[in-house]
């Protein structure tokens, strides 16, 4: 066997005296091609310094059946809870990731196909059938409550991007708002309005799945800036007790949350929202009410992330990155009617 640089399939076919058709089969692991000869076909790749591009194999294989010569490849979204265990702002916020997903994938050139595991759904190893069966190689994870796992997913051929800031099962390259970069923009505007007692109130899971990076901001920040603290509230189970408790003892002058309720047991409480007291959203989308804050650009999320995974699959990278990275971006603070210019 010639030990010359191969440089298309059709030359490797005729090196190996089999058809072009089986090599490119083998080249893309299809099921069809015996096991033996997909490994003699790699490793004779290998050996000849061939690099088979399998999104290029694919155009190709498409434009050579299309009788108008037309190709959309194909990428999965998939989720892996489903919207009845969301409330009703987290539904609207993957909503929205989902619109910049399926715009930048149109745009590219891509087709986009929506997945949703769980007991009441496809498991698992059914997925992994449909995508091989499919061809799909990128698969953009979107974000979940809990701890995300998707391990037992087939990665040998598989590429994935996940939509939130951390996942270690297994660890793969994500794309979301920088949380700390983010509470800085917020901390900076109400401050510009003449807030002078900031108080950060958050859920302990919610804290805790991003690195306490919402937390570290704003007492870091705080410190610096104003050279005071203020003793956050990070709840297990945020409840209007444990919140009206926390609020008498610290009196901020602004409350930053996530939660809607939070400004309800503010005015509950007597507090005229923006009058005597002003109230900061961390994420108006989610909340899903009017009020100032940070829009977290959720749609924003969704685009980049889907460009990021079809950059992936045009660089012919599958499997677990060595190294995961992480692309932020900062959230957009959104004028509201819950903080006003203090005198």
């Amino acid at each position: 066997m010639t030990q010359n640089r191969i440089k298309s399939v059709r030359a490797l076919a005729r090196e190996l005296g089999i058809s072009h058709t089986t090599v490119s089969d083998a080249l893309r692991n299809n099921p069809r091609v015996s096991e033996k000869t997909r490994e003699r076909v790699h490793k004779a790749a290998r050996e000849m310094g061939y690099h088979y591009n399998p999104l290029a194999g694919a155009i190709m294989s498409e434009i050579r059946k299309s009788t108008v010569g037309a190709f959309r490849g194909v990428v999965a979204i998939v989720d892996l809870d489903t919207s009845s265990e969301r409330t009703e702002g987290a539904t609207i916020y993957h909503g929205e990731i989902m619109k910049g997903a399926k715009a930048a994938a149109g745009r590219l050139g891509f087709k986009v196909d929506h997945f949703i595991l769980g007991d009441e759904h496809i498991s698992v190893s059914r997925l992994n059938s449909i995508l091989e069966s499919r061809g799909i190689r990128g698969i953009l994870i979107l974000p979940v409550l809990g701890k995300p796992s998707v391990s037992s997913l087939d990665w040998s051929n598989l590429t994935g991007i996940y939509t939130d800031y951390l996942i270690d099962d297994p660890p793969l390259h994500s794309v979301c708002p920088s949380h700390f970069r983010s509470m800085t923009i917020a901390l900076e505007e109400v401050l510009k309005l003449g807030y002078k007692r900031p108080g950060l109130v958050l859920h302990k899971a919610h804290d805790r799945r991003l690195l306490f990076r919402w937390e570290a901001a704003y007492s870091t920040y705080l410190g610096h800036r104003l050279d005071v603290t203020s003793e956050p509230l990070i709840a297990s189970k945020l409840t209007r007790e444990c919140f009206i408790e926390w609020f008498e003892e610290t009196q901020p002058d602004v409350v930053m949350c996530h939660r809607g309720e939070v400004l309800d047991w503010m005015k509950e409480h007597g507090c005229k929202v923006p009058e005597t007291h002003g109230f900061c959203c961390l994420n108006v989308i989610s909340a899903n009410i009017k009020a100032s804050g940070l829009d977290l650009l959720p749609r924003v999320c969704g685009t980049r992330a889907m460009e990021t995974l079809i950059a992936q699959l045009h660089r012919n990278e599958c499997g677990i990155p060595d190294i995961p990275s992480t692309v932020n971006y900062p959230a957009e603070w959104r004028d509201g009617p819950t903080l006003k210019r203090q005198d």
